[in-house]
């Protein structure tokens, strides 16, 4: 079976660099993108099964990014979990309202993000 694929959306560098390094060490197919206009250019090639969106980007933030992708035939079915440090009271909603299909807070627990990603995965492909 080939290796599930993954895109990483994040501006910070270092984000980009630990969360792919652990989902890769994990088996993981990896794409990185620092914005959206890069996202959306790594999706023209790449279809990933799970996307990890940071929702506090520069220019297009990780909301509207969620929402232009589910509104889109062809993407409408990538999951897309938020990962983000706003972890204000109404974050979690407004992000499921954007479309995101779960909500990760950064700092991410390195131990149990690759478990927390296989879970995402797994329930996507029972229902």
């Amino acid at each position: 079976m080939s290796a599930q694929r993954i895109l990483i959306v994040d501006d910070n560098p270092g984000n980009l660099k630990l969360l792919s390094f652990l989902l890769k060490t994990n088996g993981y197919e990896i794409r990185t993108a620092g914005d959206a206009d890069e996202a959306l250019a790594v999706l023209d090639e790449f279809v990933p099964r799970l996307i990890l969106m940071d929702l506090q980007l520069p220019g297009v933030d990780g909301l509207e990014l969620t929402r232009r992708l589910k509104a889109n035939a062809e993407r409408r079915n990538i999951l897309i979990v938020a990962v983000t440090a706003s972890a204000m009271k109404g974050d979690e909603q407004k992000a499921l309202a954007a479309g995101c299909d779960g909500y990760i807070t950064k700092p991410v627990d390195t131990r149990t993000l690759p478990t927390l990603v296989a879970s995402y995965l797994a329930k996507s492909e029972d229902g």
